[in-house]
């Protein structure tokens, strides 16, 4: 079953049958790396498993300090494999991913990874757990019990970019790099995380808030259309490369492009804080 392979809004997924939908839970909190699975255990979707960033979203722990990988590098293909394996994942469900940031933490990045071994029914809840709860939708504390499946997959190598493309294709203005972060960080105003601030010179700034309205729901697709086509000029959607800090909230602009139907842009996974583990990369400042 195929409903969405983007988004999709909490009243649709609540009445999807019990077996033909894979809730994952993807609550995290970047201060409280714990706080997702108390969250958890306290209440979460019926029905719904846990999909921790650190543990099954990303090959955790990183070395210190951080190398070109980023702070959250990718999962390898076999650790993606068998955690779909162990939540009972089949191509016959229609899987709804949430968290308590409108996508951005991290049910974007689970998305984007199912995207990545090529599981097109995939989708993330539109609002995230915050509008489950605001219309009142049903919650539980069950842990389920779910029938682990055989699971094969395969990344695409084509979804990333490495650095060295980035570098040759940003040189030759044949790439587009789009900046996630909020715009103090990506000026070099303010940087919490990193050892370094800044950007990469030549990226142009989207911050993946920009994607929501006030109300934490994405906007409609022809307004984010407008935008993206606004900030990455001529360009192509497979001309566009996302990045952010660790590689997590970039996932964010990557599935608001493809839900206002730009498909096929990319992510450089090592993101901000693979940047600059090399210490002789450049680094710009301000606006451009």
């Amino acid at each position: 079953m195929l409903i969405s392979r983007t988004l999709i809004d909490a009243a649709t997924a609540a009445n999807l049958p019990p077996d033909e939908v894979l809730f994952v839970d993807c609550r995290f909190d970047l201060v409280d790396a714990a706080k997702g699975d108390r969250d958890y255990a306290e209440s979460h979707i019926p029905g719904a498993v846990r999909a921790d960033l650190d543990r099954e979203l990303a090959d955790m722990p990183t070395p210190t300090p951080v190398d070109e990988r980023g702070r959250h590098p990718l999962p390898d293909r076999d650790a993606f494999e068998a955690f779909l394996s162990r939540i009972g994942w089949r191509p016959d469900v229609q899987v709804v991913a949430y968290d308590g940031a409108g996508g951005a933490l991290a049910a974007a990045r689970f998305w984007w990874l199912a995207r990545l071994a090529g599981l097109d029914n995939v989708a993330v809840l539109d609002g995230g757990w915050p509008a489950w709860i605001a219309a009142k939708l049903p919650v539980d504390s069950v842990v389920p019990t779910r029938a682990p499946t055989s699971v094969e997959l395969r990344f695409d190598p084509a979804g990333t970019a490495t650095v060295d493309e980035l570098t040759t294709g940003l040189a030759s203005g044949r790439i587009v790099l789009l900046d996630a972060r909020a715009t103090p960080r990506y000026r070099g105003e303010v940087e919490p995380l990193d050892p370094v601030a800044g950007h990469v010179p030549g990226a142009r700034n989207r911050p993946f808030a920009d994607n929501l309205d006030g109300h934490g729901f994405f906007r409609r697709p022809e307004e984010l259309h407008k935008a993206f086509e606004a900030i990455i000029g001529p360009h192509k959607a497979d001309e566009v490369v996302h990045m952010c800090g660790s590689g997590v909230t970039a996932c964010h602009n990557l599935l608001a492009m493809e839900y206002a139907g730009l498909c096929g842009s990319r992510l450089f996974a090592p993101s901000w804080s693979g940047w600059v583990a090399d210490q002789s990369r450049a680094v710009a400042t301000g606006d451009h």
